[in-house]
């Protein structure tokens, strides 16, 4: 009897051990992958902050050529501007797609006022040989290439942290301790067409 008793505190215990282990597993699995998530998140605001901090001088470079492209540089600043207020955003908006949309939307209003900018730079051939604009345009160039680079491993980052939360059994965990979906990164409506700026 006491053999058996024994045998029975043993079992529990050790699948008790079991237990433990897999949830306090996945739970930090999970702490893990949402803490990566946030990490590539920043590196998107900090790209988006660039090109933000970008913006200025361009506009003041090409206003010294096309000073009379009043509305082009008004379309600019105010993107800029509306971009600027949701630049810097909480862990909510990961979670919310709504809130995700509009950040979206507002950092591609940024960049159609910036290509509308840069066809406005086609008109000024003397502005288009100026060192300083040269020097702008190819930061905002590389810019431009950082923010995909880092929204592509956003993405990933998403992605992976979607999955595994999504598998059984974590998705018990998932649900029991809040661990909620991230949004990804789309394309904007009309993204699929290539806009005709040359340089």
């Amino acid at each position: 009897m006491k053999k058996g008793c024994l045998i029975a505190i043993i079992a529990v215990v050790v699948i008790g051990i079991i237990l433990y282990s897999f949830f306090a597993g996945s739970y930090n699995k999970m702490v893990q992958m949402d803490e990566n998530v946030k990490e590539k998140w920043s590196q998107v605001e900090n790209v988006y902050q660039r090109r933000y901090d970008l913006i200025p001088n361009l506009v003041e470079t090409v206003r010294g050529y096309a000073a009379h492209e009043q509305e082009t540089f008004k379309m600019v600043t105010e993107a800029r501007a509306k971009a600027g207020g949701t630049l810097q955003v909480s862990d909510d908006v990961l979670n919310d797609p709504q809130k995700f949309q509009q950040f979206q939307q507002a950092q591609a209003n940024l960049g159609n006022a910036l290509q509308r900018l840069m066809v406005v730079v086609e008109r000024y051939p003397e502005l288009k040989a100026n060192q300083n604009f040269l020097a702008l345009q190819d930061q905002l160039e590389g810019t431009e290439n950082r923010i995909a680079v880092e929204r592509k491993r956003f993405n990933q980052a998403a992605r992976q942290y979607n999955t595994y939360i999504k598998q059984f059994p974590q998705v018990i965990l998932a649900n029991l301790y809040g661990f909620q979906t991230k949004q990804y990164f789309e394309s904007v409506t009309g993204a699929e067409t290539a806009p005709e700026v040359n340089f």
